[in-house]
């Protein structure tokens, strides 16, 4: 028996790093509290979606994984709580600037990073404009509570990543996001967005978790992003789905919360295993894609 238990904070960001920062502090020590051993905030905590404008002056936020001060401040936080967490960030490595993940073990240092490899580029989902497509390839760590993968949102519809981390040997697919409404497309994706990623845990037969923001971000015209006025309502909806995809814990639209839910990594190994999905793999067949 390997139980590890998966924690998920769901939160509103205010426009003060700072601010961000200790909420998000105090969300991680709730979990941690209630005996979280791996832990994850939405991505890019640090700030409002600042992807939802195009701004030159945005590229300043990027920084060095070793400058970035969430990763200094969880640093600390992840040594004392003796926990795992992937911390979100727009990291500035030389002159490229990408999304990506510092992977931090039980004893606070940083296990290397992830660079998010698909970038999206819609209305108010402005990304192309700020981060580079990833250049590590997909990532799986080694921590002491279990194999972690970890995709950053838009990474989410992609069946490659999810089986790509699968064959790494993760046990379970962490997805720190930031989603909410659609504004030219008027539909709610929260549905489409849940069941991809429980289709990614059922066909892999691993547990998944994804991490979401809430609240109503709003954008003022300035001359600095011409004049632009919009909004994106974030549509929380953060969940852990088991190794069946099915939803064992089911997070608000509207509320800043913890999700918690222990697995038996151990018997998850053993189902994988008989199921046979990963024997039955035919990659000689699969050249098209």
């Amino acid at each position: 028996m390997r139980n590890v238990t998966i924690g998920v904070c769901q939160m509103q960001m205010t426009k003060s790093v700072d601010e961000n920062i200790q909420k998000a502090d105090s969300l991680v020590k709730e979990a941690a509290d209630k005996g979280a051993n791996v832990i994850l905030l939405p991505e890019l905590f640090e700030r409002p979606y600042f992807c939802q404008e195009r701004r030159y002056d945005y590229y300043d936020y990027a920084l060095p994984v070793e400058e970035n001060p969430a990763v200094q401040h969880f640093r600390k936080v992840v040594k004392e709580k003796h926990v795992v967490m992937p911390i979100s960030i727009y990291e500035k490595a030389g002159t490229v600037l990408y999304n990506s993940i510092a992977m931090i073990d039980t004893d606070g240092e940083v296990m290397g990073v992830y660079r998010k490899t698909h970038i999206p580029d819609d209305h108010f989902y402005q990304e192309k404009f700020y981060f580079t497509p990833g250049d590590t390839g997909f990532k799986v760590w080694d921590t002491e509570f279990g194999k972690v993968g970890v995709g950053i949102c838009w990474d989410q519809w992609f069946p490659e990543a999810a089986r790509s981390m699968a064959l790494l040997g993760a046990e379970m697919i962490l997805y720190p996001t930031a989603i909410g409404s659609e504004p030219i497309l008027e539909s709610d994706s929260m549905p489409h967005w849940r069941r991809c990623m429980q289709g990614h845990a059922g066909s892999n037969l691993t547990p998944v978790a994804a991490a979401n923001r809430i609240g109503i971000e709003e954008v003022e015209p300035c001359k600095e992003n011409n004049f632009q006025k919009s909004a994106l309502k974030f549509y929380g909806s953060s969940f852990i789905a088991d190794e069946t995809g099915a939803i064992v814990e089911d997070g608000s639209r509207d509320k800043e919360e913890v999700l918690l839910h222990t697995f038996d990594l151990d018997e998850v190994r053993e189902m994988r295993m008989s199921w046979g999905v990963f024997r039955d793999r035919r990659p000689e067949m699969y050249k098209l894609i």
